[in-house]
């Protein structure tokens, strides 16, 4: 009950949030983003620049198509955004945005993750109004859903997806077995994996579904992630491994002890999509809800067809 009074708490207040009268000229609306900056946006813009796939994510699912977007790995079109944004202008590497190309593209409005892009604020000003959000946390997904979807000009929107899926993450996790609690890691891989804390966003979906997250909570004021030695992670032995698969370079793999993992015996390493990642979009995390599940609960829950589910949510007359 004290879970459901919170979620109820929380969608009382983003549905204010989407109604509350913004200062408005006429062509232009004012924003405060997630670095505490008041920026002037236009009004429905229509040419959007995403540095990070959050704003792709978001804006496909309200039916507009981005004219420009980073990448995480280059030449791969993820299949969670069923491959649209190949489509588009590719603007470099999400945490290494090339700012020649982006102008060319001619964006109305720039939206981008805060952490790779405040750094060059005063260059990415210059070009077209620039929004920042953390895209970091489960905590912050729901607001930054809503707010984007505003500024987009569909706040409803942005409230039904929100809507949609704590709906089904409170039923994946009542249908869960309730006296399993795999033991888990989301990590990429590396010599020494770097494994994210509780309060990221997939790995809040994976805790809230019965996973036990090796890595645990947060330490205040700390960061969403631990480095994370295979002799720490042996002392740990998850029963799953959800690795971010950057592309073939596996060093993690080479480690003897990595043999000697749980997960590793037991065939339960999954190297998984972008959209484990970059989470924090209305797509991305309810693909994400639905392929852990099936990966803790295999037979409980069905295998999760990504590009099936994404095609739910994204209207179809832009998936051509």
């Amino acid at each position: 009950m004290a879970t459901a009074r919170k979620i109820a708490t929380l969608f009382g207040f983003l549905a204010v949030l989407a109604g509350t009268a913004l200062a408005e000229d006429g062509k232009t609306v004012t924003v405060k983003d997630d670095r505490g900056v008041e920026v002037k946006v236009p009004v429905q813009p229509k040419r959007i620049a995403s540095i990070s796939y959050f704003a792709d994510d978001v804006a496909l699912a309200l039916g507009i198509k981005p004219v420009a977007s980073t990448y995480m790995v280059a030449d791969r079109a993820p299949d969670f955004l069923l491959g649209l944004t190949k489509d588009m202008s590719q603007i470099g590497q999400r945490a290494k945005p090339n700012l020649e190309l982006l102008s060319e593209a001619k964006p109305d409005l720039i939206v981008a993750i805060r952490r790779y892009t405040v750094g060059n604020a005063p260059q990415l000003e210059k070009i077209a109004p620039y929004v920042a959000y953390n895209m970091e946390l489960l905590d912050g997904s729901d607001k930054e859903i809503a707010e984007l979807s505003r500024i987009l000009g569909n706040p409803e929107r942005g409230l039904q997806l929100n809507r949609e899926f704590r709906a089904h993450l409170a039923e994946i996790s009542a249908k869960a077995p309730k006296d399993v609690h795999p033991r888990f890691a989301i990590m990429w891989g590396g010599e020494v994996p770097f494994a994210f804390h509780d309060e990221n966003t997939s790995a809040s979906i994976v805790k809230a579904i019965g996973g036990e997250n090796i890595a645990g909570a947060m330490k205040p004021g700390g960061e969403f992630g631990i480095d994370l030695s295979l002799e720490t992670m042996l002392e740990k032995d998850p029963e799953v491994l959800f690795i971010y698969d950057y592309g073939p370079d596996r060093p993690h793999e080479n480690n003897p002890i990595w043999s000697q993992l749980t997960a590793v015996k037991n065939n339960r390493v999954f190297y998984v999509g972008d959209h484990w990642v970059e989470t924090n979009g209305p797509i991305a995390r309810e693909i994400v809800l639905r392929e852990a599940a099936h990966y803790l609960y295999p037979e409980v829950f069905p295998k999760a067809d990504v590009r099936a589910e994404a095609a739910k949510i994204i209207p179809a007359a832009i998936q051509k």
